[in-house]
């Protein structure tokens, strides 16, 4: 069976605050396992306090909700499901969460929050898929 380890949730964590680095912005990261239970968390220094919870959300909703969150809230707003980031302690519609599959399977998700939602999910997508999965 394909899951995650603390040392992959590691790596994805550190790749992810390298590409923040490089583009100038300070997140919190959460990397989550197949059930939405938290693995790595990391914030990087000078980023908002509020983004550490954002960014769990974002990597459990991608993990509820096999889905990029953005994605997740574009089908929230089409099928007019007015309230559903309410359900399940709270799930997260805008960019900053994608699945983390290897093989067609998920394993996990990443959540990013600190930036623009474009550079949440640029760190995101490079981290997933500079540790060798796919999102």
């Amino acid at each position: 069976m394909q899951t995650l380890n603390l040392e992959t949730a590691n790596r994805i964590a550190e790749l992810a605050i390298e590409k923040a680095n490089s583009i100038g912005i300070a997140v919190c990261i959460a990397v989550v396992d197949g059930g939405g239970h938290l693995y790595s968390s990391q914030r990087m220094d000078g980023a908002f306090l509020g983004s550490i919870d954002v960014a769990y959300k974002k990597a459990r909703t991608s993990v509820l909700f096999p889905m990029p969150t953005g994605l997740f809230g574009e089908v929230v707003r089409a099928e007019h499901l007015t309230g559903m980031e309410l359900s399940n302690q709270g799930l997260i519609c805008f960019p900053g969460g994608l699945p983390i599959r290897r093989d067609g399977k998920q394993l996990g998700a990443i959540g990013i929050s600190g930036g623009t939602a474009a550079q949440d999910m640029e760190v995101a997508e490079f981290a997933v898929v500079g540790a060798g999965f796919t999102a």
